[in-house]
């Protein structure tokens, strides 16, 4: 016991540097990317189809590809698609994601735009439909709607689905060692390679991750209250 305290003093401060340093950027550019994306394509799947014959064929290639982008993040494993992008695309002449940060960021925004786009089209539906109609034969534009009515409420039903991808992505930022990046997880295994205490060296990293997801709990917690301060309580 007394070793393993000795080794949590010495590397800890290590870890959780290397944590702010690398793994919680990873992730929150990975996040903000990802949910652009997924706005765009949940915005895509839920779109009338236009009465226009030229839009409507553009508006059926456009809910193709995003139907099959979502298809084939959410039927493949993140590891195999960080070494298809980052071992296999330099191969093919794509020399920009030879570089392993484009390589883990492109990666882990795309998974996680494919999976977040089905909670917010899923928010957005969920809105009683009711509320567009009334809102439009007030006066309201499609735009006014969605900004005043339909996104406020869908926001507060995403919330916790969203909290968790995010959570889920901070821990899969793990994978981004396999690609070389020198994350929390491969700092570990670079010191445990060192000190050949390989056991603790993984309980600390573990350690790491908990306390930076049982923060991001407390935040998903904070923005739940938040987005339903205007809910009346029964």
């Amino acid at each position: 016991m007394s070793n393993f305290i000795d080794l949590a003093v010495e590397y800890l401060p290590e870890l959780f540097q290397a944590a702010l340093m690398y793994t919680i950027p990873l992730a929150s550019i990975s996040f903000i990317l990802g949910l652009i994306v997924a706005t765009l394509v949940a915005i895509v799947r839920i779109m009338h189809q236009p009465e226009q014959l030229l839009l409507k064929w553009v508006f059926r290639v456009l809910k193709g590809l995003a139907c099959f982008y979502v298809w084939i993040f959410r039927s493949t494993p993140m590891l195999v698609q960080l070494f298809i992008v980052f071992y296999g695309l330099p191969n093919g002449n794509i020399d920009i994601f030879a570089n392993a940060w484009v390589s883990a960021i492109t990666v882990f925004a795309l998974n996680t735009g494919a999976y977040a786009s089905e909670t917010i089209r899923a928010s957005i539906l969920s809105v009683d439909r009711g509320q567009t109609e009334a809102a439009l034969s007030t006066g309201l534009t499609m735009r006014q709607t969605y900004q005043e009515i339909i996104l406020p409420q869908a926001a507060r039903i995403a919330v916790p689905p969203l909290s968790n991808s995010l959570i889920s992505l901070v821990k899969d930022t793990s994978l981004a060692s396999v690609i070389t990046i020198v994350e929390t997880f491969y700092l570990s295994q670079q010191i445990a390679a060192q000190n050949y205490q390989t056991l603790d060296m993984y309980l600390l990293v573990a350690l790491v991750y908990a306390v930076i997801t049982t923060a991001l709990t407390f935040l998903q917690r904070w923005l739940e209250r938040y987005t339903s301060r205007y809910m009346c309580n029964n």
